[in-house]
């Protein structure tokens, strides 16, 4: 298995420590604005993890304290020769929505346009005190295209998303928890520790288990209810079968805790 950590860049960190993969975004002095090889960094980066058995959990963070992501690198978007080459780009929340991995956003200050976009793909949501969230494009004269109404209605209400797509106005923290963005607002220093607390808690579970767990509750938002509902059986039925779900009925009958492979 290839070492992960030989995709990591100036602009993009990568970091493992036991079971759990931290991507850090990189560009401080830019608010972690992504640019388009970023992007392509990130694509290899969720393709790689995606077949490593090694990484059970992601953590995605930004480096410093003032962004955890401010979007695409605006000043990289009239590169594109034409619209459709900007529609069919490589975007980073595309290769993010790929991965199979749970994924945990660390948000430590801005998320703004495709950076809230990118918190919206990740699983988990957890924010500093000093976390802002922003839909700003409509400011410029666009609107977000990295799912951002699917997303954000998913996550706070279709009323909540239309104040924040139609305005492109900034909420804060404790706004983000009450209307559901994110499922805890914690102080600044100890985010990453509990960003990691979380991670290594679920990296401890049977990882079949865990992915089941995950494309259920995508499939949840996207099936309607009887077709969720029967799938979700499907991937209990392939989750009883692993050697790790075998392993967990013994240790439970021999009141120990289980060892899980992933197998």
């Amino acid at each position: 298995m290839n070492d992960i950590t030989q995709f990591a860049t100036d602009q993009i960190g990568v970091a493992l420590d036991g079971f759990v993969l931290t991507i850090t975004l990189q560009r401080p002095e830019k608010l972690n604005a992504v640019t388009p090889e970023m992007s392509r960094t990130l694509e290899r980066l969720a393709r790689a993890a995606n077949d490593d058995p090694a990484i059970r959990a992601v953590i995605l963070t930004g480096a410093g304290d003032r962004a955890f992501c401010a979007g695409s690198d605006i000043r990289t978007l009239d590169d594109y020769a034409t619209p459709w080459r900007f529609r069919n780009r490589m975007d980073y929340c595309d290769a993010l929505h790929e991965l199979r991995k749970p994924i945990i956003a660390a948000v430590n200050g801005y998320a703004l346009g495709g950076g809230l976009e990118t918190a919206l793909i990740c699983d988990i949501r957890l924010a500093s005190t000093t976390a802002r969230f922003a839909a700003p494009e409509v400011k410029l004269g666009w609107i977000g295209g990295g799912g951002i109404s699917a997303f954000l209605s998913a996550a706070a209400g279709p009323s909540n998303a239309a104040v924040m797509t139609m305005t492109g106005d900034m909420i804060d923290a404790e706004t983000a928890l009450r209307w559901g963005l994110v499922s805890e607002v914690v102080p600044g220093e100890g985010l990453l520790d509990r960003a990691r607390e979380l991670a290594a808690t679920i990296a401890s579970r049977p990882p079949i288990a865990v992915e089941t767990a995950k494309a259920n509750i995508r499939a949840a938002y996207n099936l309607p209810h009887d077709q969720a509902v029967a799938y979700e059986r499907d991937l209990q039925t392939i989750a009883f079968a692993t050697e790790d779900a075998a392993e967990g009925r013994r240790a439970f009958a021999e009141r120990r805790d289980g060892v899980f492979h992933g197998r």
